[in-house]
């Protein structure tokens, strides 16, 4: 069994730490969403872990109670934006945008992988960070809620994707409603099932 994400690696640091994370680079469809989220060490949470790892109904629990006891800021890119720059690039402006939406500025960002989003202060690339810091995790878990509730609004515009479940993900369902009904303005264009189509139309 895998040992929780702990408080040691923002201990390591002098001054507010944050936690760093984003979520939504596989998708066909939406924007990609990242949070940055320091935490108070005298008023950590309670079952913080990655958010891959828990269900929607924990993570929609934890979420407020991140909100009220930690401070946060939240970023994203829309699907313009990764068709233009990519989705790698779009994820790390969203990362950047996350960070300057804190309240204060951190000391240090504990970023989530091994891409450097290019932050004005000290950063720490982690990989698998979500596992490890108890930043991170709650950073994941904002930025998954976050992304999800815009996927269920969208939903309601498109129901035929699925997006309520799929969360824009290229489902079975999802891709048979692409090839029945074409894209929508919220589809990443440069992504190979959606790009493939707009070619072969």
């Amino acid at each position: 069994m895998k040992s929780p994400p702990t408080f040691d690696l923002e201990a390591a640091h002098i001054g507010p730490v944050a936690g760093v994370d984003e979520v939504g680079r596989g998708p066909l469809a939406g924007s990609v969403v990242a949070a940055a989220v320091i935490l108070d060490p005298q008023n950590i949470p309670a079952g913080l872990a990655d958010s891959k790892t828990l269900t929607e109904k924990r993570r929609e629990a934890l979420a407020p109670i991140i909100r009220q006891c930690a401070e946060f800021g939240v970023g994203e890119a829309s699907v313009e934006e990764i068709d233009t720059l990519n989705i790698l690039q779009a994820s790390l402006l969203a990362m950047r945008r996350a960070v300057a939406a804190l309240p204060r500025a951190p000391a240090v960002c504990l970023v989530d992988g091994n891409q450097d989003p290019g932050l004005p202060c000290q950063t720490e690339l982690i990989i698998k960070g979500d596992a490890r810091s108890l930043s991170i995790a709650a950073a994941s878990i904002i930025a998954k809620t976050v992304r999800d509730e815009q996927m269920r609004a969208l939903d309601k515009l498109h129901p035929q994707f699925g997006w309520g479940s799929n969360k824009g993900y290229g489902s079975a369902a999802h891709l048979a409603a692409l090839q029945r009904f074409g894209p929508t303005q919220h589809h990443r264009k440069t992504f190979a099932p959606v790009r493939n189509m707009l070619c072969s139309a």
